[in-house]
């Protein structure tokens, strides 16, 4: 069975769906993409503000992500170190630029104990500033170099408008710091970040990218420069995927961390740091949800193979355990490109209706049917869900199959969603020809920008669209800027964002 073979076809007509409550695609996507998180039972809202819970099942698709990012990390030399969650406010204002840019959106600690504190503290936006205050202690030579360090934890950001998973105003993240003797050391470590992440969203999540430098305006707050991949959502905005910083010797400096060069001199180090957050769990549900809900990749899905047995007495449920108990044992020791096999057997007492919907709304790959007459024949009804195509399988066949078949999915998911990027980019040479294509077609568009700060935000201002990136390959193309004409180098990409 190869890749190639597997055309899918949306699952959208109303009357053969088995889930039927969810709010369409096409009528209210906001709408449908609430319905499917809260549904899918893998987030609900927090009494607190702008705060979401897990659940379950969404946090088993961020332990998988985190999982294989965090393997990552390992194999490229990264340890793995915690920092506290609050932050003196002398500590923070240290680098100026990082106050500024996080500033509106840190919430402060201003009493503990029944008291004033003396210091506020605020609760992490970011790590960079403490860990630059300890690493001053650690760093004194260019053999203490260079460090690796890595975090999973929360943080907070006082967002003004949140949605489930894609902003909230606390997130689970993981944020990368590092601290090198040259420049160039850095600016590969910045490379070696959003390689991670790139890989991570397109082997892992199945959602391509588009790598770029972030502009000044866009950068992160106190980096020389920001390196970003992009995804494209089912509704044509963007989203910005992960992030790497080269934070240059700006915290160093701040901080007053110096080390002896080979030469016996002082330097400041070169730092950067990178992050990936929870956000990505959402972009899964926008890219390859559908009007019956999720859509999982393989490699992420917390369930690759739900087993649904299907009798009306008793003695058709002895027979139908019978086969099922078999096909687990030989399923054991399945692995898949995600490692073992993740199979659940659906033994509630509800209708096999009822737990093809539970499952389907869940995105679970392929569902086995397995009922008296199929046990006669050896064979059961595999069902693919991202399309429901139906397919007799041998049932001493499934060992041997499903992780070819899986993989097909994977592949084929990542697929329909290049296609549909590719499919929603536009180049544009005019600004009349920008405002129409954005305001008719929406996506991506490639367009001419002489690297102005005002042009930047009069786009922003007229369109609601913003400068994404610099494409890394975006070639050489002489043109003018849309808003004023002047020279510009090459396209860049704008879109309209969450």
């Amino acid at each position: 069975m190869k890749a190639a073979a597997l055309a899918f076809a949306p699952v959208t007509d109303q009357k053969s769906r088995f889930v039927s409550d969810i709010t369409p695609q096409s009528q209210d996507f906001p709408g449908w993409y609430n319905d499917v998180v809260l549904k899918t039972e893998m987030a609900d809202y927090s009494p607190v503000r702008g705060c979401m819970v897990i659940r379950p099942y969404g946090y088993a698709m961020w332990e998988s992500l985190r999982d294989q990012l965090d393997r990552y990390i390992k194999r490229t030399g990264h340890d793995n170190v915690y920092f506290p969650l609050f932050v003196p406010k002398s500590l923070l204002e240290k680098e100026a630029a990082h106050v500024e840019g996080f500033n509106p959106q840190v919430a402060w600690v201003t009493h503990a104990g029944g008291e004033e504190l003396s210091e506020w503290l605020a609760i992490r936006p970011t790590s960079e500033a403490i860990i630059a205050e300890k690493v001053k202690d650690w760093v004194h030579s260019y053999r203490d170099l260079p460090l690796l360090f890595n975090l999973w934890n929360n943080v907070v950001r006082w967002e003004l408008r949140t949605r489930l998973f894609l902003r909230t105003t606390e997130f689970l993240w993981q944020e990368a710091h590092t601290f090198h003797a040259t420049e160039q050391e850095a600016a590969d470590e910045v490379a070696t970040g959003l390689e991670g992440y790139r890989s991570a969203c397109e082997d892992w999540l199945a959602i391509p990218v588009i790598r770029g430098r972030k502009t000044d305006s866009e950068k992160f707050a106190g980096a020389d420069y920001t390196h970003t991949i992009e995804a494209m959502m089912a509704d044509k905005k963007a989203l910005q995927a992960g992030t790497s910083h080269m934070l240059g010797q700006n915290f160093a400096k701040a901080a007053g961390i110096e080390f002896l060069d080979r030469e016996n001199k002082l330097q400041h180090p070169y730092g950067t740091s990178w992050g990936f957050t929870t956000r990505m769990i959402g972009a899964v549900v926008m890219v390859h949800g559908d009007d019956s809900g999720l859509v999982m990749p393989p490699n992420l899905a917390p369930t690759q193979l739900v087993i649904v047995p299907i009798f009306r007495s008793e003695e058709d449920r002895r027979v139908v355990a019978e086969a099922i108990e078999s096909v687990q044992k030989s399923l054991a020791d399945v692995m898949t490109a995600s490692g073992p096999l993740r199979v659940k057997v659906d033994w509630r007492e509800e209708s096999p209706g009822f737990k093809y919907s539970h499952w389907e709304l869940r995105g679970v790959p392929y569902r086995l049917e397995i009922g008296p007459r199929d046990v006669a024949s050896g064979s059961g009804v595999l069902v693919r869900r991202v399309d429901r195509d139906k397919q007799p399988i041998a049932l001493t066949a499934l060992a041997a199959e499903l992780p070819a078949r899986l993989a097909d999915y994977q592949h084929s998911l990542f697929q329909r969603a290049l296609d549909f990027r590719s499919a929603n980019t536009h180049n544009a040479d005019t600004y009349d020809e920008f405002k129409s294509i954005l305001d008719t077609d929406g996506g991506f568009l490639l367009a001419p920008w002489c690297g102005s700060r005002e042009c930047e935000k009069q786009v922003n201002a007229d369109t609601g669209a913003t400068i994404r990136c610099i494409p890394f390959d975006s070639p050489d193309e002489a043109g003018k800027c849309l808003v004023d004409g002047k020279p510009s180098e090459r396209r860049v990409l704008f879109a309209r964002a969450y």
